[in-house]
């Protein structure tokens, strides 16, 4: 019997990124659910334990951070990988304090390779 695939929730305000993604990770596998925004996510009642979340740094109201900030303090414990325009050092910083696995600059060019090492890792 074969293992289901691994569930990525996908949180980008940009439609064209998520669609993109989406197809690209569902290339490669992967069960991919989308979130145009992060309140979108956070109304989310049925997340899955097994998986990895893909959340962009930059979107209105709720930037990732935040975001993850907001998981964690609800016990959500899946592996995290951010993804931004721009990766500062200060970024990576905040990003590994909140126990987020990678920091992804974009364009990018191995995401499924990345989630592969975060869900071998675990949380």
């Amino acid at each position: 019997m074969s293992k289901a695939p691994d569930v990525i929730l996908l949180v980008d305000d940009d439609a064209a990124v998520r669609n993109a993604l989406k197809f690209s990770l569902e290339m490669e596998g992967f069960s991919v659910r989308l979130y145009p925004t992060p309140e979108a996510l956070l109304a989310e009642t049925d997340l899955p334990n097994d998986g990895c979340l893909v959340i962009d740094y930059r979107m209105p109201e709720i930037d990732g951070l935040e975001l993850v900030e907001r998981l964690r303090n609800r016990g959500v414990t899946l592996p995290v990988l951010l993804i931004s325009g721009r990766v500062t050092r200060s970024l990576r910083e905040r990003a590994s304090g909140l126990g987020i696995m990678e920091v992804l600059e974009k364009p990018l060019s191995d995401l499924a390779g990345s989630i592969r090492r975060v869900l071998d890792d675990g949380p």
